[in-house]
């Protein structure tokens, strides 16, 4: 009696955990029907005894019910693989359970594999994704989300499934079959992760050019039309699926004004990204409103403010009647302080240079922040007082310049009596102090002022950088807002970047919605790519100039001193 209790509880578990499916189309009205291709799981194609036969119909497989309090959206997962198999589904499993612990629903969408013949390699997928976005959209009431909340997540092939769904939804993939088929078949973002087949130099395959030939135009299977939609974009630094197609849909859809983040990760490969990487992703649909209402804004500076352990020491840049004089309106005397861990981690140091348009040094509001997080970290951050105002017949940055690469080289120069590394030096800046950031690591080796000691005979480069939200780095914007948001072919980096050879790779942040455009940062990163350089860079939707120093809990905003702390982690800074 004891066994059949057991078998019967055995059998109930089962049927609880048997997901619920819905076929795509009616029997019999499956457009270009192939019966070389089949819909399933890559994993279930390995089972014995699987019947493909038996596998002609795509669907929808639906998840089990959100955990925890759940949200009006839903997203539909779409694997990649090629457009040969759906193999991603292993992998997904993760990303599915962060979207359900965040109330999400979540459907799978199992569409026909292998390439049609004689069609686009993406035909049949995109008849089965238009097809399953309208199927989505009609369940919404019964399943309890907003029909208007509708996202997709999509790996390589399931990435360019996903854009062309987020991007050409007034394009009808197939002819109507029923009264579902008048339904809108458009969603509201996408989640594209390492997108596949973006750039003319890789349509169908990895790009032969890498992305970076000049000339290059992107699918046209991608309309961008009036109902194209929000997008954040996961991709890595050695995918043989350039990364520069999602810089390439990026910058298309900042002319649009769409807004869209980038997270580019340098060293990551093809394939969807981890756990703990997927909640940028989370909060980029709470920062739109996707997830429901976003939490009040706290201040930046409140909350990593020191518990009065903080040591702190200051020193000039320059000795009595030596300061280089490259104007006549100095208003004092640069100086830079030493923030010291109580319990150092790591031998490495940041330098941080505020912003403030070259006008004025935002030490408080931009520096102190940094220096606090990082502190708690156990790194060591020197923040530098550069001189204000900008300087009369010269380039607004001269003062900022000489004053840091002075920083620069008297760090270096006390490094190994602190117990700390002089070759492990990165400068971070912001605004203004972000144009800086990369005067210091794209021009080392140009000299901004003649030596006046010993220290000048030591390098000013550093090797890393992380420039936030910089201005003033390309051409339509080299001492204002950019005049065409950075996005005209003609906005291309300012002559004072030398990119020479002690340039080191850089982490960037950028506010996608900033006057200062985010394109500043994406051209230039783009540009180090084109040298063998990889980077990260991160862009957030919706997000201004300033972006952190005040900001909802949960978003990118308010973490993106973990996407620094990530950086310095997958590069070997901080060991």
């Amino acid at each position: 009696m004891k066994n059949v209790i057991m078998m019967s509880a055995a059998l109930s578990m089962l049927a609880a955990m048997a997901a619920e499916r819905t076929p795509l189309w009616p029997e019999g009205k499956i457009p270009h029907f192939n019966d070389k291709q089949y819909a399933a799981p890559s994993q279930e194609l390995k089972e014995p005894g699987f019947d493909r036969a038996a596998h002609r119909m795509p669907y929808l497989e639906w998840s089990e019910a959100p955990q925890g309090a759940k949200t009006d959206a839903c997203v539909i997962l779409i694997s990649g693989g090629g457009y040969n198999c759906t193999c991603d589904g292993p992998a997904f499993k993760q990303l599915e359970r962060r979207l359900l612990e965040n109330g999400i629903t979540c459907v799978w969408l199992w569409y026909r594999t292998p390439r049609p013949a004689g069609l686009p390699i993406y035909q049949s997928g995109w008849e089965d994704g238009q097809r399953a976005v309208r199927i989505v959209r009609a369940e919404a009431k019964k399943r309890g989300y907003n029909p208007e909340k509708i996202g997709v997540l999509g790996c390589s092939a399931g990435s360019h499934l996903s854009v062309m769904l987020g991007t050409s939804a007034l394009t009808p993939a197939y002819d109507p079959v029923d009264e579902l088929d008048k339904l809108p078949c458009h969603i509201n973002w996408a989640l594209p992760m390492c997108p596949a087949y973006v750039l003319s130099d890789g349509f169908e395959g990895a790009n032969k050019e890498k992305g970076q030939a000049p000339g290059l135009t992107l699918n046209p299977s991608f309309k961008f039309d009036a109902k194209t939609c929000p997008m954040c974009f996961f991709h890595g630094g050695d995918d043989p699926y350039s990364p520069n197609g999602s810089t390439q849909i990026y910058r298309q859809l900042r002319r649009m004004k769409i807004p869209a983040e980038l997270h580019l990760d340098a060293g990551r490969k093809h394939g969807p990204v981890k756990y703990e990487a997927f909640e940028r992703a989370i909060e980029f649909m709470r920062q739109m409103g996707f997830l429901g209402k976003l939490a009040r804004e706290k201040r930046e500076d409140h909350r990593w403010h020191p518990d009065g352990t903080l040591r702190t020491e200051k020193e000039y840049l320059w000795p009595k009647g030596k300061m280089p004089k490259v104007g006549e309106n100095e208003t004092y005397d640069p100086y830079l302080v030493w923030y010291i861990p109580e319990k150092p981690t790591t031998k490495a140091i940041q330098v941080v240079l505020a912003g403030g348009g070259y006008g004025f040094c935002n030490y408080v509001g931009e520096s102190l922040p940094v220096a606090y997080y990082l502190n708690q970290k156990g790194m060591t951050v020197v923040a530098v007082k550069y001189r204000c105002p900008r300087p009369q017949g010269q380039p607004k940055h001269m003062f900022g310049w000489t004053d840091a690469q002075r920083a620069i080289r008297m760090v270096r120069a006390e490094a190994p009596a602190r117990g700390l590394d002089p070759n492990r030096i990165g400068t971070m800046g912001f605004s203004a102090g972000g144009h800086l950031t990369l005067m210091t690591a794209l021009s080392s080796l140009t000299n901004a002022y003649e030596p006046i000691d010993e220290i000048d005979k030591l390098s000013c480069s550093v090797q890393w950088a992380c420039p936030i939200y910089p201005a003033y780095a390309l051409t339509d914007g080299a001492d204002v807002p950019n005049k065409t948001g950075g996005n005209a072919d003609e906005a291309v980096p300012v002559p004072e970047f030398a990119f020479d050879a002690a340039t080191p790779p850089m982490c960037f942040m950028h506010g996608d919605a900033d006057g200062w455009a985010a394109m500043n940062s994406v051209k230039i990163w783009e540009r180090l790519r084109l040298m063998g350089l990889q980077s990260d860079l991160h862009t957030l939707a919706l997000r201004g100039h300033c972006f952190q120093v005040s900001a909802a809990p949960g978003t990118g905003s308010y973490t993106w001193l973990d996407r620094i702390w990530d950086f310095y982690t997958r590069k070997g800074i901080n060991k």
